[in-house]
């Protein structure tokens, strides 16, 4: 059995889960310069994601969405248009206030799961919460709570190359989950598994969307797997097409 999350090992309020609006984007455009070379990754992006959402986004390589998921996710900045997080812009923050706002908020996950190969399962985990003010007990307790919603309690002290790769994102997910963010940002999370691991990750990413209600955003080129979320959108050259 899974154990739960508890927000009581958090040391925060700013940890715990919040109800109300979660993200949006309002005129987004991201441009990229080099040299004499202009490319609009992202053009007029207007998006409103709501608290406890299930999101897909869809498109061909190199329409935008991992741009757009950095932009939701505070790695990247717009270059025009504003990021609203739970009612306030965060267009005005500076690099600390911007990256404990992140470090707090959201959690990623990538389709290469960028594990640290000389750390164990329960180290890696742990990486995000080094941030944060918390006592190393509260740390390890944090992360084996994290290792056994997923399912990899007993693999806490194995090295990333003792696990498939299946067990690899899922410890990535622990990570991703393990401060208990409002928000999950997930760019191709089954890209590089076969489709019974890939269906499992699927699985624990709806489950955690509906027991512990984050809002998950996943870019995804499996239609099936869009279709299992509560709304997809598509982007095409930068823009959001209909």
């Amino acid at each position: 059995m899974k154990a739960k999350l508890d927000p009581n090992l958090t040391s925060s309020p700013q940890d715990q889960p919040h109800g109300g609006a979660e993200i949006s984007l309002k005129g987004v455009n991201k441009i990229y310069s080099a040299e004499r070379i202009e490319t609009v990754a992202l053009n007029n992006i207007n998006l409103d994601i709501t608290r406890g959402e299930f999101m897909a986004v869809m498109g061909p390589s190199g329409s935008g969405k991992s741009t757009l998921l950095n932009v939701l996710g505070l790695l990247d900045s717009p270059s025009d248009g504003e990021i609203i997080l739970n009612g306030s812009s965060v267009m005005n923050l500076g690099d600390r206030p911007m990256a404990n706002l992140r470090n707090r908020e959201i959690g990623f996950i990538f389709q290469s799961f960028h594990l640290i190969s000389d750390l164990s399962t329960l180290d890696n985990v742990q990486i995000p919460l080094l941030y944060r003010n918390l006592s190393n007990r509260v740390r390890r307790e944090m992360a084996e709570i994290a290792l056994n919603r997923v399912g990899l309690s007993a693999r806490m002290n194995h090295f990333p190359t003792q696990l498939s790769g299946g067990q690899q994102q899922r410890v990535a997910i622990a990570r991703a989950i393990v401060g208990t963010p409002r928000l999950l940002l997930a760019d191709e999370p089954t890209g590089n598994l076969d489709s019974k691991m890939g269906e499992e990750i699927m699985l624990l990413l709806e489950e955690y969307n509906r027991e512990a209600g984050v809002t998950v955003v996943m870019v995804t080129h499996d239609q099936a797997l869009a279709e299992r979320t509560g709304r997809i959108i598509r982007l095409f050259d930068g823009r959001q097409v209909h």
